[in-house]
C-alpha cells in the first residue's frame, strides 16, 4: 500500500490537486487561499509545493493530498486513494480490501446504472425517440455523450435485474437511490420512462440521477422532473449540477452563472458559456454557497427572481449576499428559459449574460415597478422591500450611495431612510456554512505557542541554532528538546536528513511551513535572528515564572510546618530567580505571537 501511495504522490503535484478545488494565489515560494474548511475573510490556508503539504493556520487543519481530498470530498481514505489514483493514472489492485468500501460499491452501482441508461437511449426504440426529442431541443450528439444522458425504459424492474446480474444486492441498489419499496415490500425501479441526467461529483464520478418524464402522458405524472433522494454519495443541498465541468471556467472568468435546469447548463456549455451550474430547482443553500466560494465571489443568477414575500429564491440570494458574494441578475425575457434562448440564438444568450444588472439595481427596479412611488402607501411598501436589502450592504460608501438613491426616488430625506435602517432588525438567518472542526482548534498554552514559533523559525534559519545556549535549551519541553537535540548534532541542520518518526516529520513540515509563511506575508520587516532571540528569552522567562510558582508553594508549606531554615533557603532562591527574571526583562515576543 505504501508503494502505491508514494507512486501517486510522485505523479501528482499538490498545487495542481488543490487548485482543482479552490482558487490559489501565489505568495513567495508558497500559495494561499481562503480556507475551504471554515469561514474566514482573510486567507490563512497555505500550500507548500516544496514540502507537498497544506495547512490552515486559522482552523488548524493540515496534511498531504490524501488528507485534503478526504476533507474536501468528505470520504474515507480508500475513496480518496481511488480518486487520486485515477488522477495520477495509477492502477489499483482490485483485490485490495481497503478499497472495497461501501461507498465504492455505490459508486460502481451508479456507474453501471449510467451505462445501462446510456445504452437504452441509443439502442431501444423508445430511447431513440427520446434522443430525437433532445436533438430537437437543440442538444448536439456531442453534448448528449459528454453529459452521459440516458433513458429509463417503462419497466418496473429492468434496471434492478441488470444490476443484480452484475453482483449487486437490492440493498445496495436501494442505497444508491435507484429503487423504491412499496408498503407491501415490493421493490421496483425509481425511474420509468424518463430521460435520465446523471449527476456528477467534482471528479466527474456519477453520484446521483435526475429524470424527466418522456413517452407517457405527462399529465398523469405527479412530477415532470424526479431526483433520487439523498444517499451516502449524493446530497442535494450541497451538489451543483455541472460544477465538475464548470469549475475551471468559473475560476478563469472569475464568475459563476446560476441556472435552474439540467438542459440550461448543457445548452449553455454547448454555446461556449461554460461557467454555468444549476441549482436543480432548489434554493441556494449554505453548503452550495460554501462550495462556490472556493471558485469565485461573483454570481450571476439567470432564473426567475421572485422578490415578493419570503420566496425560497430570495432567501437563497439573501444568504449569498450575507456571505459576501457580488450578485448580478440576468432576467430571462418572457417565458423563455436559458436552454430555449441558446437554441434560438447562442449569441443572444452571451449578450444577455453580459448585460446582467447588479442585485441592488434589480431590487430597486422591481420594487418601483410594482408600487406607486408618489403615494404614501406606495412609498411605505417600496421601503419595506428595500430597507432589508440595504441593511445587508457591508460597504459603507456603497450603502451611502444607495441610501441617497432611495431617498431621491421616494422624494424623502436621506435622514428618514437612515432612521428606518437603524430601526430595522434583520431576521435570524444562517449566514455561514457549517464550520469544520479539527484538533487544531483546541487552544494551546503560551509555552506551546512560543516553543513552536521558536522551532518554526529555527527550521528556516539554521544559523539561529548558535543562539541556543544550554540555559535556553533546558527551557524546552521534553518532546521539543529531543527534536532540537537531533537537529543540533548534524552539521547541515536539515531535519529532512534525520530519521524522524512520521508523526514528528509531519509536525516539523508543518512548523517549517508556518515559519516560512509568516516571513513571506508579514506586513513588517522581520529580522529572523532577532525573533529567535526574543522567543528564547520569553521561553526562559516562562520557565523562571514556573519555578517561582513552585518555590512559592514550597515556601508556604515550609512556613506552615515551622521550618525556618528551609524557608530562608527557599526565599534566597526565590529572590535570585526574581532578579534573573528582572534582568531578562520579561521577554518580548513578536506581535504575531501576541495575537494568538
Amino acid at each position: 500500500m505504501d508503494s502505491v501511495i508514494n507512486e501517486i504522490k510522485e505523479k501528482l503535484d499538490i498545487v495542481d490537486v488543490i487548485s482543482s478545488y479552490i482558487k490559489l494565489e501565489k505568495t513567495g515560494a508558497n500559495y494561499r487561499a481562503l480556507c475551504p474548511f471554515h469561514s474566514e475573510k482573510k486567507p490563512s490556508f497555505f500550500v507548500s509545493p516544496t514540502r507537498q503539504i497544506w495547512s490552515c493556520f486559522g482552523c488548524g487543519a493540515r496534511g498531504d493530498i490524501f488528507a485534503f481530498v478526504k476533507e474536501i470530498e468528505g470520504v474515507e481514505f480508500g475513496d480518496a486513494l481511488r480518486i487520486l489514483a485515477k488522477k495520477a493514472g495509477v492502477e489499483l489492485k482490485r483485490q485490495d480490501p481497503q478499497l472495497q468500501t461501501a461507498r465504492k460499491r455505490i459508486y460502481d452501482v451508479c456507474e453501471l446504472a449510467t451505462k445501462f441508461f446510456e445504452k437504452q437511449l441509443h439502442s431501444s426504440l423508445i430511447g431513440k425517440k427520446a434522443k430525437e426529442y433532445l436533438l430537437g431541443r437543440g442538444l448536439s450528439e456531442e453534448s448528449i455523450l459528454k453529459w452521459r444522458i440516458g433513458f429509463s425504459p417503462d419497466s418496473w424492474d429492468s434496471l434492478m435485474n441488470f444490476l443484480q446480474q452484475k453482483g449487486y444486492s437490492v440493498g445496495e441498489i436501494k442505497r444508491a437511490g435507484l429503487v423504491l419499496e412499496s408498503e407491501k415490500g415490493k421493490v421496483y425501479d425509481r425511474f420509468r420512462s424518463r430521460i435520465i441526467f446523471p449527476i456528477f461529483d467534482l471528479n466527474s464520478q456519477v453520484i446521483g440521477f435526475g429524470g424527466r418524464v418522456f413517452g407517457k402522458d405527462e399529465a398523469q405524472e405527479t412530477a415532470k422532473y424526479l431526483n433520487i433522494p439523498n444517499t451516502i454519495l449524493y446530497n442535494k443541498s450541497q451538489v451543483l449540477y455541472g460544477l465538475n465541468q464548470a469549475k475551471v471556467p468559473i475560476r478563469k472568468s472569475e464568475g459563476c452563472i446560476l441556472v435552474e435546469g439540467y438542459t440550461d447548463v448543457i445548452m449553455s456549455h454547448q454555446a461556449g458559456v461554460q461557467n454555468v451550474v444549476a441549482t436543480s430547482g432548489t434554493a441556494l443553500t449554505p453548503l452550495q454557497l460554501a462550495t462556490l466560494k472556493r471558485y469565485s465571489n461573483n454570481l450571476i443568477t439567470a432564473f426567475d427572481m421572485d422578490i415578493a414575500g419570503d420566496s425560497a429564491t430570495k432567501r437563497g440570494i439573501d444568504l449569498a449576499q450575507a456571505q459576501g458574494f457580488n450578485i448580478r441578475v440576468a432576467v430571462t425575457p418572457g417565458v423563455k428559459d436559458p436552454a430555449d434562448m441558446v437554441a434560438e440564438n447562442p449569441e443572444a444568450w452571451k449578450k444577455f449574460v453580459n448585460e446582467a444588472r447588479s442585485i441592488i439595481e434589480f431590487y430597486f427596479d422591481s420594487a418601483f415597478s410594482k408600487f406607486d412611488a408618489n403615494s404614501h402607501d406606495g412609498k411605505r411598501k417600496i421601503s419595506e422591500i428595500l430597507i432589508p436589502i440595504l441593511k445587508r450592504i457591508q460597504n459603507k460608501i456603497e450603502l451611502s450611495s444607495w441610501v441617497k438613491e432611495l431617498a431621491n426616488r421616494l422624494g424623502v430625506s436621506e435622514v428618514s431612510v437612515e432612521e428606518e435602517l437603524k430601526k430595522y432588525v434583520e431576521g435570524q438567518v444562517v449566514t455561514e456554512a457549517p464550520k469544520h472542526f479539527c484538533a487544531g482548534d483546541a487552544k494551546k498554552t503560551r509555552r506551546d505557542l512560543i516553543e513552536e514559533r521558536a522551532l518554526s523559525l529555527l527550521l528556516n534559519y539554521p544559523e539561529g541554532f548558535e543562539f541556543l545556549e544550554d540555559k535556553y535549551f533546558d527551557c524546552f519541553s521534553p518532546k521539543i528538546k529531543e527534536i532540537i537535540f537531533k537537529i543540533r548534532v548534524i552539521e547541515s541542520k536539515d531535519f529532512k536528513k534525520i530519521d524522524f518518526s512520521k508523526e514528528d516529520k509531519d509536525f516539523l513540515d508543518f512548523l517549517a511551513l508556518k515559519g516560512e509563511v509568516e516571513v513571506e506575508v508579514s506586513d513588517r520587516e522581520i529580522d529572523v535572528a532577532d525573533e529567535i532571540k526574543v522567543c528564547l528569552k520569553e521561553l526562559e522567562s516562562l520557565t523562571i515564572k514556573e519555578e517561582l510558582k513552585e518555590l512559592s508553594d514550597k515556601i508556604r508549606v515550609a512556613e506552615q510546618e515551622g521550618k525556618k531554615e528551609e524557608v530562608e533557603k527557599l526565599c534566597e532562591e526565590f529572590h535570585r530567580l526574581t532578579g534573573n527574571l528582572s534582568k531578562n526583562n520579561g521577554g518580548n515576543v513578536a506581535k504575531s505571537l501576541k495575537d494568538n
